[in-house]
């Protein structure tokens, strides 16, 4: 294990580089409604026109205006985004069991480069598809930089690493979709198409960080801990991807007892769940604004902004703080408070009834996800942890994955009021599920 110097300068060199990233990745965000309006105007016999005229059958059938066809297709990009990213990580992170950290790492950001420099010339709908495709599949950076904070920090300090790569979340989600509105509004009054400005600013902080992890990154995973099989990596790697070993926590089958086997696959189906439905009522959130309140780009950036800031403030201040025997009863209040969120936002026709659904909707967020981890995290020696996080982390990748199209084909079908609210009313069965496990089994943790 590293000593403690090198630790710190191994974290903090994974959270520069994770800065970098989420700040580039970040700044599409609120630019997505209006990149769609962009295709949809100027993409003339391109694949936009293309697909409008294949659902243009089901869109008069059920009355859909024209207006929500960029939510569904933006559902589409964003599911395919995901799903790439879900598929590649696991393997990517097997590789680089093999043939250490560096080497993959930069070939990523090599991706991630390539495909924002595509993306500044993608002048039809069909070339910023490819951009998507590329950087999905590129994006294997997040969880190399989980594995580089294990291979250096003991068991015990390994919450610490943890906690800069929430830090680079954090402030990459509060200020990235600031700088691309910013941006944006700034490029619409210059000449030539006004994306192509954050476009090339997501390709300069990419280059800077392919410079920055070239020469300050030291190589986490010395060759003498190194797995000798790419196969046997590949196959484990296979395991994360597949869809029922992972609801069955397969790679822990005979290494952690059968009761705690029973605890994490329950957990597991809740976060599931939980992300499935949040992840696509999320996505659909920047349609809903541009759509019903007529936001514009720099208006959607001050809406990230608003709620970054608010769960910065909670998490440091209080979710970090939150004493171990709450742990569960702080996940539960998290996932019942999602609820009255969606349900707010979407019935909401002025800026109050939104906003306090927005509040709510930070609130919960920000307790959910580190309450849940840190649940799961009990299970398990410390040698089976890895595995035990991994399958998690993999479950919320695929429900992230599936949850835009499904809520963006919802949202296309009946409109924002009964998408937010079907999917807040769903969202008591996670609530429901946890409290009743946790009832039962009179689990304090």
């Amino acid at each position: 294990m590293a000593t403690k110097t090198s630790q710190n300068y191994t974290g903090y060199v994974v959270f520069i580089s994770l800065l970098f990233d989420l700040l580039a990745f970040t700044m599409i965000l609120p630019l997505f409604p209006s990149l769609l309006d962009y295709y949809k105007h100027n993409d003339s016999g391109g694949l936009y026109q293309w697909l409008e005229e294949h659902i243009s059958v089901f869109q008069k059938l059920i009355g859909v205006p024209d207006k929500f066809n960029g939510v569904l297709f933006g559902g589409i990009l964003g599911s395919l985004f995901s799903f790439l990213q879900f598929a590649s990580s696991p393997i990517l992170g097997g590789i680089s069991d093999v043939y250490g950290r560096k080497p993959v790492m930069i070939i990523c950001l090599v991706g991630i480069l390539s495909s924002y420099i595509i993306w500044s010339k993608a002048t039809t709908f069909s070339l910023f598809v490819w951009a998507r495709i590329i950087g999905g599949l590129s994006k294997g950076n997040v969880s190399l930089s989980m594995a580089i904070v294990s291979d250096v920090y003991a068991p015990e300090k390994r919450g610490r690493g943890m906690a800069m790569i929430g830090i680079a979340f954090s402030v990459g989600f509060v200020f990235g979709p600031m700088i691309g509105a910013s941006f944006a509004k700034w490029s619409h009054s210059q000449k030539g198409d006004w994306f192509v400005q954050p476009a090339l600013l997501a390709v300069f902080l990419t280059v800077i960080n392919i410079i920055f992890v070239s020469f300050a990154f030291k190589e986490s995973l010395p060759k003498k801990n190194r797995a000798s099989s790419v196969a046997g990596k590949l196959s484990e790697a296979f395991t994360y991807i597949n869809v029922i070993d992972l609801f069955k926590f397969k790679l822990l089958d005979g290494v952690v007892s059968s009761d705690h086997i029973k605890k994490l696959r329950t957990l597991g189906s809740v976060y599931f769940i939980y992300l499935f439905l949040y992840s696509g009522l999320e996505f659909t959130l920047t349609f809903l604004t541009h759509n019903k309140f007529g936001y514009t780009s720099m208006q959607q950036g001050y809406m990230f902004f608003c709620i970054g800031i608010t769960m910065a403030f909670l998490q440091g201040g209080w979710v970090r703080r939150i004493p171990p025997v709450h742990t569960a009863k702080t996940a539960t209040l998290g996932l019942l408070l999602i609820v009255p969120s969606f349900i707010c936002v979407g019935m909401a026709e002025s800026a109050p009834l939104f906003f306090f659904g927005l509040f709510l909707y930070a609130v919960s967020t920000s307790i959910v996800v580190p309450c849940m981890t840190t649940l799961v995290s009990h299970y398990g020696s410390d040698a089976h942890k890895g595995k035990a996080m991994g399958t998690f982390r993999s479950l919320g990748a695929l429900a992230r994955a599936i949850g835009p199209v499904f809520a963006s084909i919802l949202y296309w079908s009946v409109g924002p009021k009964i998408t937010y609210s079907i999917g807040g009313i769903l969202l008591l069965q996670p609530w429901f599920l946890l409290k009743r496990t946790l009832k039962d089994t009179k689990e304090k943790i």
